[in-house]
């Protein structure tokens, strides 16, 4: 037995000097399951916290109160492939802050308080897969260029925000859509409305998830159709009149 307890005492403590190192690299209050994963979800941060590991993969920051990201934060942290900062007090983001990551796969960024997506907002992101923009209350605006450069992006959710109107360009400068969300808007029912429905339309068979979006559209024109139509008959009863 001697010569097996010789040889598991190295192994141990290299075990032990790993694990210490990754208990020295996690920031406090945070949790690190893994070398390239920092958990600091839920944590009650008002702010970003400090000595996050210059190899971090994957950051959870959800379910705090965080208000800003530095334009500079991720200029440091070029491995990075996960950001969710979902349910934090976002109420904007500065540009050139996301133009830095060249790697991010994943970002999530609802349940904020943002209020509209500029145009440039997320620079040449060309590796973004999946963006999560919805379930922001007064997010009322997204410039057409916002999405300029996502190349690779194949997921967009923007549910349950405060759009009124969503510019055709937005989209269709996205050459790998596949899946996009757009439920629970308060969509006004003109031009705009009209050019985004036949769109949809165009494309569901590069969007094969558009369908349940479509009949939320669809219900959304024949409601402004019928508003339409009520006002134009009052307005011919009145002129008869």
């Amino acid at each position: 037995m001697l010569p097996c307890v010789c040889w598991l005492q190295p192994l141990l403590v290299l075990l032990s000097s790993v694990l210490r190192a990754q208990g020295e690299n996690c920031p406090a209050s945070c949790l690190c399951p893994d070398p390239h994963t920092v958990d600091c979800s839920g944590r009650g941060l008002i702010r970003l916290p400090d000595e996050i590991p210059l190899d971090v993969r994957r950051l959870l920051l959800s379910d705090n109160c965080i208000p800003r990201i530095p334009s500079d934060f991720l200029v440091l942290y070029s491995d990075l492939v996960y950001l969710d900062l979902r349910n934090n007090s976002l109420s904007h983001i500065e540009p050139g802050t996301l133009s830095t990551s060249s790697r991010l796969v994943f970002l999530d960024l609802g349940s904020n308080n943002l209020t509209e997506i500029p145009s440039g907002t997320f620079g040449q992101s060309r590796s973004l897969i999946k963006l999560r923009l919805g379930n922001n209350p007064y997010l009322s605006r997204v410039n057409e260029d916002a999405f300029l450069g996502l190349t690779s992006l194949r997921e967009l959710e923007l549910e349950r925000n405060a759009l009124s109107g969503l510019q055709v360009g937005a989209l269709s400068q996205l050459p790998s859509l596949r899946v996009v969300r757009l439920e629970g808007n308060p969509w006004v029912c003109n031009c705009n409305f009209a050019n985004l429905f036949g769109w949809l339309e165009e494309n569901s068979q590069k969007l094969p998830n558009v369908a349940i979006m479509t009949s939320f559209f669809l219900a959304s024109i024949v409601h402004c159709f019928q508003r339409t139509s009520k006002t134009t008959k009052g307005d011919e009863e009145e002129s008869e009149e």
